[in-house]
Formats: structure tokens, sequence, C-alpha cells
């Protein structure tokens, strides 16, 4: 049986969310959150606004301007201990409204949109397949990354239940086709307060440069181009996730929560893919100690994660992107109804829209690294968290 079935109880945290692309509306409900935790609603836009930012992107995000509207659970600013719902409305949806209208319409297949001819690289075919759908636009319109505008919302009041425990989170671009930033080390408060100010994220200006040029040229090519992101969170303490179980391992739970985002396809921690290139002398991470300090590792080649557990030191993960798949160099598909050669149906799309997958990929991991912490502190309300927290600190200090 899953972890996640077998974990009965409130401290459980899971979501679930609902809607589609061009639907009224967006939806997600949180279950588990703690009670008297403050919340900061401009936190969650801001998140919000993030994920919509970055040169590339297409007409959707000057359509859309989201804002999470937090419909329960919360009471006076503080959350109740019950389930928070939050909802995103979605501004084109007065254009859809006879396309995406719950209630049976008459018409043509042109007056209902329908879509017949599978973009490749999509989920168009394959959901058509499973689900026995003729229509396409019934897959497209849930396998949307627009589904992504929720999994950030739940991932900014996540956040902000890291936060209470001085855990921080941020994110950068590395890299965007074949363009590659001049790695920097720098403090997380920096490293945020840098890449919030870049229209790709970056640190590397000169990079930066180059990479807006290759974007307008793949643009102008009607092509597409992807890249890698990376993810670091700190103050994480020791001991998140645990060895006992495979699917209790968090370093495979942040995994599959990335390569969940809509085209991404490969992760990596700390050195990552380079550690097959190397000894293991140069690989692993030696173990120190000093008495204000405690137990902590002399370098973080494993990204913070030794046997699926938190070790203390920053969390570093990588997550590639692979170009979009919607291209306006339509690619050849085959119509379902005549089986014949066509060229692809082409819907509205970003030319790179990496920098915001960078954003999405920082929120989903905040999810995680937060179920995680409650499955570990426990509690019902926040208080009782703290105190387990600073109880089990005490415990690691006297080890």
């Amino acid at each position: 049986m899953p972890y996640r079935d077998r974990m009965k109880g409130d401290n459980q945290m899971r979501y679930l969310t609902a809607g589609e692309t061009h639907g009224p509306q967006l939806t997600t409900i949180i279950e588990g959150f703690p009670s008297n935790l403050t919340i900061n609603f401009e936190e969650v836009n801001f998140q919000l606004a993030r994920r919509q930012k970055g040169y590339g992107r297409g007409r959707r995000m000057q359509i859309e301007k989201d804002t999470a509207n937090i419909v329960g659970g919360v009471r006076h600013g503080k959350t109740t201990g019950a389930p928070i719902a939050l909802v995103v409305e979605n501004n084109d949806w007065k254009h859809w409204t006879s396309v995406m209208n719950i209630e049976p319409i008459e018409g043509s297949d042109e007056t209902k949109r329908r879509v017949n001819r599978p973009r490749p690289g999509h989920a168009d075919l394959n959901g058509g397949l499973k689900y026995n759908q003729r229509d396409l636009r019934n897959i497209l319109e849930r396998s949307s990354a627009r589904e992504t505008t929720m999994r950030v919302a739940v991932g900014g009041m996540a956040r902000q239940l890291l936060k209470e425990f001085g855990i921080k989170v941020a994110g950068q671009v590395i890299r965007i086709g074949e363009v590659e930033i001049q790695r920097r080390e720098l403090p997380i408060d920096e490293l945020i307060s840098i890449t919030e100010e870049s229209p790709l994220r970056v640190t590397d200006q000169d990079a930066e440069a180059r990479m807006i040029a290759a974007i307008d040229a793949a643009k102008d090519d009607g092509d597409t181009l992807g890249g890698i992101v990376e993810c670091i969170i700190e103050g994480v303490p020791t001991g998140l996730g645990s060895h006992v179980q495979w699917d209790r391992k968090l370093d495979g739970r942040i995994a599959q929560a990335v390569l969940s985002i809509q085209a991404f396809k490969g992760v990596e921690f700390g050195i990552g893919f380079e550690a097959a290139e190397r000894r293991g002398s140069s690989v692993h991470d030696e173990i120190m100690h000093d008495e204000s300090r405690g137990f902590y590792r002399a370098t973080n080649r494993a990204g913070g994660f030794e046997g699926g557990m938190t070790t203390g030191e920053q969390i570093v993960v990588r997550g590639v992107m692979k170009p979009i798949s919607t291209l306006y160099k339509a690619l050849q598909s085959v119509d379902i109804d005549t089986k014949e050669a066509f060229t692809a149906q082409v819907e509205r799309s970003d030319t790179c829209a990496v920098p915001a997958a960078g954003v999405i990929m920082e929120n989903v991991i905040a999810w995680e690294v937060a179920r995680a912490f409650m499955e570990k502190f426990g509690g019902d309300s926040i208080e009782e968290i703290r105190r387990n927290y600073e109880s089990y600190l005490e415990q690691i200090k006297q080890y």
C-alpha cells in the first residue's frame, strides 16, 4: 500500500486541483494545514505573478492576471485547521463560454472548436485513445500547463508554513537552449534579489543577453526553446523523509513532483549526473562536527540528501524542461477522423517558458518539503508543531 494511503490522520497534507485552461476557473482544496498559521494573502498572489513573468511568454499572460481567492479554511487571516479552498478565475473564459459550456450546445465542429488533429509532444492523442474522446479539446484543456496555476498557489501556501521555521526557497535559470550561465555561489537572499530583477531569472547578465537573442531567433523561426532550472531550499532540518520504505524517501518524492510538471524530462540533485564521471572520493560529502554547528557536511555534492533523508545542508534540485511542444512552425500529425496526414493544429503558445517553469518547480518542491515537515513534526496547530520542532532540534544538539 502506498505511503500516502497509510498516512491516516489530521497531519496528512494533500491537495486536489480541478478546472480547464479555458474554463471559468481553477480550483484546489488543500487538506492537512495546521490551525493558527497567519496567511499573507499577497504572498500567494506574488507567487502567481512570478509564474506569469519571463521573457518569451505568449499573449495568454497578457490576458490573465491571476489572483487566488481563499474561499474556505481561513478566518480573520489565520488557518482554522479545516480544508483550505482556493479559486483562480480565468479571465479568458468570456471568450470561450459557448465552446466550453457545461451544458450541451448545438452547432458544427467548427462552432465547438473541436480538435481532431493531435499535436506532437502533447497529451492529445494518448489521452484521446485512453478516455475514448473524439474531441481532443477534452484532453488538451486539462493537460495544459495552465493547471500549474493552482500548484503554484498551493506552493505559495506551503512556503508560508516553511517560513515560520526559517526555511527559505529560491530558484534560478541555469540554461536556455545552448546558452548556459557562469555559475556564482551567492547567499540565498542575494540570489533571490538578483533573480527577481531579471526577466529570465538569471544571475549572469552576459548570458542573459545571449539568451534573449536566442529566444528572439527561435520566435522568428516559429520554434521554441527549453532549458535547465535550479531550486535551492535552505534551513531544512536533518531527517525529513525516511530510509525505511521506498516511497518515504523525500528526494524520490521531490523527483516525482518535478517530473509531473508539464514538459519536464529530467531531474538531478547536487552534482547529479556529473557523479557518473567522478571517482567516489570526489562525490561523497565528508562528515564534520563542531560545537556551534553540530554535525555538518564539508561539501554538498549530494544536494542535501543521503538515504532519502535531508542532511541539513541546502536542498539543491535541477530540472530539465524540453522546448514547448506547440510550435507556430507546425509539425506533422494525422487527422483522427480521416487518418490522413496534416499539420498539427496550433494553440496559443509561448516561445520559451523556462523562467516560469522554474517558479513552478520551486513551488511543487516547497509543497513536498512542507508535507515531509508535517509528517515529521505533526501537530494540529502551529504551536504544537513548533514545540515538536524545537524538541527535535534539542535532541539533535544533544546527540
